[in-house]
């Protein structure tokens, strides 16, 4: 069995409540409250700057240029791609890029982006790449489910295009690619003796993905 799915199974309970969340149901069948959404939009724009910051902790925690490369391709990707998109989109809902980063950080947002870094900083690149997981391949699964589900409504939900943003190929590629690492991270760095650590990492990692869920929600 793939390291992610070992992962995801040891929490099965949790790993539920952060994929189908109320947050994630609202945005398949659009009755999210708006505010509700835009308060995600603007701490998401935090948590990326965030996210940011661990590839680049990734680099420096790598021991070969392979896996130096990859970190440097996500943070790449992350700056000049995926943080210039979420601009755009958010423009859309009237939001600029000015009023993103005068916002506080949520508590949600700190707590989850900062156990990443810790993790990061205590760890390895397993664990690094570990607590980065649920995000980076739970948005792939959630968008790819909430895609296919036939009560998702597709014509008039103000969150079509976010949905077809994690449903695509392109991100799909993202996430194929992490599990990928994953798999390649354990065989190189560890054996069965270090999967209960990992799972409590993955496992409080998803819990803290919950919480930011959570953190969208009180906004109604």
């Amino acid at each position: 069995m793939r390291l992610f799915e070992r992962l995801k199974d040891a929490c099965a309970t949790d790993w539920t409540a952060y994929t189908d969340h109320a947050f994630v149901r609202g945005l398949g069948d659009g009755t999210l409250p708006e505010a509700c959404f835009r308060r995600y939009l603007v701490q998401d724009y935090l948590f990326l700057i965030q996210f940011a910051r661990a590839y680049a902790l990734a680099a420096y925690k790598a021991d070969n240029l392979a896996d130096i490369r990859q970190a440097s391709d996500g943070l790449r990707t992350m700056i000049d791609v995926e943080m210039g998109l979420h601009v755009t989109y958010c423009a859309g809902w009237g939001v600029d890029e000015a009023e993103m980063r005068a916002a506080p950080e949520a508590e949600a947002t700190l707590a989850y982006t900062r156990y990443v870094l810790e993790a990061g900083h205590a760890g390895d690149l397993l664990d690094l790449h570990v607590a980065l997981a649920p995000c980076i391949v739970g948005y792939a699964e959630i968008g790819t489910r909430l895609a296919a589900d036939p009560a998702t409504k597709t014509d008039g939900n103000p969150y079509a295009d976010w949905i077809a943003l994690y449903a695509s190929e392109d991100y799909g590629s993202v996430a194929a690619a992490e599990i990928d690492h994953l798999d390649d991270l354990m065989d190189r760095r560890a054996g069965p003796g270090r999967l209960p650590a990992l799972e409590r990492t993955f496992r409080q990692a998803t819990r803290l993905e919950v919480a930011f869920w959570d953190m969208g929600m009180a906004a109604a």
